[in-house]
């Protein structure tokens, strides 16, 4: 069983940075697909940003494309979100999530149900 475990959100203000962790238990995390996700009140669980098992390929919502960045350490069994410009819309809990059988290096998931596991969420709070 995988345990993922997040940890950097807060309270900022508009326009301010936040860098989420992700650390995953286990020892094959580097053959893990990884994605970001966030839930706002009363909103659906939303995809946020995706990167490949190899760590080659990366894809983002339209709405935090040129802000976020999603990266991965895999020495270190985690991944990360670097929030930069953040907006109040950006207001969530945010989820990491892992896909164990991911095989093509390049290959990235959009949806909840494509993963396998899930992080207990992190909060964040944008003021205005």
């Amino acid at each position: 069983q995988v345990q993922l475990v997040e940890s950097g959100g807060g309270l900022v203000q508009a326009g301010g940075s936040l860098r989420l962790s992700c650390v995953a238990s286990g020892r094959t995390f580097s053959s893990y697909a990884m994605g970001w996700f966030r839930q706002a009140p009363g909103k659906e669980r939303e995809f946020v940003a995706a990167i490949s098992w190899s760590g080659g390929s990366t894809d983002y919502t339209e709405s935090v494309k040129g802000r976020f960045i999603i990266s991965r350490a895999n020495a270190k069994n985690t991944a990360y979100l670097q929030m930069n410009s953040l907006k109040p819309e950006d207001t969530a809990i945010y989820y990491c999530a892992a896909r164990s059988d991911s095989t093509y290096y390049l290959d990235k998931y959009y949806y909840p149900s494509d993963y396998h596991y899930w992080g207990q969420g992190t909060q964040v709070t944008v003021s205005s």
